[in-house]
């Protein structure tokens, strides 16, 4: 069972990513902010983490900045999560970092796929 932190300032999107891992066979971790993001991250062992974007208190561009630093941490891949459709946005979010994109609303179909490039092999 992979361990998962879920990072989204929206409880509904939070509550919809986490069901929808847990029902996969995950175990999920949730935070609503990039702080406390940072600070789960710090104290739990995960193998992966799926990161809103735009978030308050501590966007998720600034927590991947903080959590990729980190030499403890900065193995843990991370999926940026937006619902931002601007052209060229996800070569700049992969550049700037990011291990991996996800459009919002999330497509069910191909979600399982891409976290499962992610995780270990169980």
């Amino acid at each position: 069972m992979s361990r998962i932190l879920v990072v989204d300032d929206n409880a509904m999107n939070l509550q919809l990513v986490c069901i929808t891992l847990e029902l996969a066979g995950h175990e999920t971790l949730s935070a609503s902010d990039g702080r406390n993001a940072i600070e789960i991250v710090e104290s739990e062992p995960l193998d992966l983490i799926l990161m809103d974007l735009r978030m308050p208190v501590m966007d998720g561009k600034h927590a991947m900045e903080h959590i990729k630093a980190n030499e403890l941490t900065r193995h843990i891949p991370i999926i940026v999560l937006t619902a931002s459709a601007m052209k060229g946005e996800r070569e700049l979010l992969l550049a700037s970092g990011f291990d991996g994109y996800i459009d919002k609303p999330i497509d069910v179909n191909s979600f399982a796929g891409t976290i499962a490039e992610f995780l270990p092999r169980q």
